[in-house]
């Protein structure tokens, strides 16, 4: 009986420890904070979206990559594609990503790191997909650029934009669109493409496809 008092206090003083311990914590959280499990680093700078791409998709202007350099983090990371069609990484400086698929762009970027790093190997994700845009202007609802980011027709466009107002010339609608550099336009009648007639004009949209609407 004599060493039960001695229990209890060995017992008090661990349950205090504890209990300051967890003040002490509690203390250096801002307050109406607890602790949490730590962020990875992909979700820490919100990278961690990949987008879907189709296989004949090549990169343009806006678009934010994801490069990874494989155990590199400090040569990884997220970029985007200027105006002039250029990506700035570290150690390599200036490359030229526009008008390349991203396994293209991942092996131009490997074999300039090699300089550096004998054993480099990179992956390049599309993070947002910003340049395949095309355009719609005139009698709709919504004009202005929608994102291109998957197949999608003229019909499918229109609709997208909110429709035809009641001043378009519905038989009137045509679509600009630039080959090889010249300027071409392609008619569209609405009202035959919407009852069925004239499907052939219903194209497939290419990125910077312009549809025009004209007023009635």
């Amino acid at each position: 009986m004599r060493t039960l008092p001695a229990a209890i206090l060995v017992l008090a003083c661990l349950v205090g420890g504890a209990v300051r311990s967890s003040a002490a914590l509690a203390g250096s959280m801002p307050q109406g904070q607890t602790p949490s499990a730590p962020t990875s680093p992909e979700k820490a700078n919100g990278s961690s979206s990949v987008v879907a791409v189709e296989p004949d998709f090549v990169i343009g202007p806006e678009d934010v990559l994801g490069v990874q350099v494989w155990r590199e983090q400090e040569v990884s990371g997220d970029v985007t594609v200027r105006p002039d069609g250029m990506i700035t990484l570290p150690l390599i400086r200036d490359v030229q990503a526009a008008g390349l698929k991203p396994d293209e762009l991942a092996d131009r970027i490997q074999t300039a790191l090699r300089e550096y790093i004998t054993d480099a190997s990179v992956t390049v994700v599309v993070r947002q997909m910003n340049s395949r845009k095309v355009f719609i202007t005139g009698e709709v609802a919504r004009p202005g650029a929608y994102l291109l980011a998957s197949s999608m027709t003229v019909m499918q466009l229109i609709a997208l934009a909110g429709g035809l107002t009641e001043f378009a010339d519905a038989r009137k609608l045509s679509i600009m669109r630039t080959v090889d550099g010249r300027p071409m336009t392609f008619p569209f009648d609405y009202k035959d493409v919407a009852r069925g007639r004239k499907p052939e004009q219903n194209l497939v949209l290419r990125p910077g496809d312009m549809v025009v609407v004209p007023e009635g």
